[in-house]
């Protein structure tokens, strides 16, 4: 029986390496490591729409990225808050390359994609791990837990990403 969470499948990488040996004969030595990593595949939850678009799963704190044929371009871990935003049809209004919370004292980040209002009437939005003084205030092995306080908090990699990706009139789907 296969999880309808979780499907394995296996990919071979092969990182290139070469070492070369000075020797009598002139010859070379090349060494190719072949990197061997399971990769597991997240399926887009169900009435979540078709079309271009962002998914956001609460519960399982994911994102996927979905181009107009309907394809999973990208998926990753982020880290929200518990119920936040609610369930429902967003599309991405602003964007910015840095930002701060006026709310939390000396907290900045990155590539911030606002496409919600929560609760409190402040924005919502994906952008990289956010400093609170310059230190990261959770780790990228933290994704993934309920760590924040509204937006949806990712690697660098991935908000860089959706900042690219996600320009304003972008569909936002979220789902529980």
């Amino acid at each position: 029986m296969i999880n309808r969470w979780l499907v394995g499948a296996l990919i071979v990488l092969t990182p290139f390496s070469t070492t070369a040996h000075a020797s009598s004969g002139d010859q070379q030595t090349t060494t190719t490591t072949t990197t061997v990593l399971e990769a597991v595949s997240f399926p887009v939850p169900k009435q979540s729409g078709v079309g271009r678009r962002v998914v956001y799963a609460n519960q399982e704190q994911r994102v996927w990225v979905i181009n107009d044929d309907n394809e999973v371009i990208r998926t990753f871990l982020v880290s929200g808050m518990k119920g936040q935003p609610k369930r429902g049809n967003y599309t991405v209004f602003s964007q910015s390359a840095s930002s701060y919370s006026p709310e939390l004292a000396g907290v900045t980040f990155r590539y911030m994609t606002r496409f919600a209002i929560g609760r409190n009437g402040g924005n919502i939005g994906f952008h990289e791990i956010p400093l609170r003084n310059g230190k990261p205030m959770q780790t990228v092995e933290q994704l993934g837990a309920f760590l924040g306080s509204g937006c949806l908090r990712s690697s660098t990699e991935d908000a860089l990403f959706i900042y690219r990706w996600a320009k304003p009139g972008t569909r936002v789907v979220v789902v529980p």
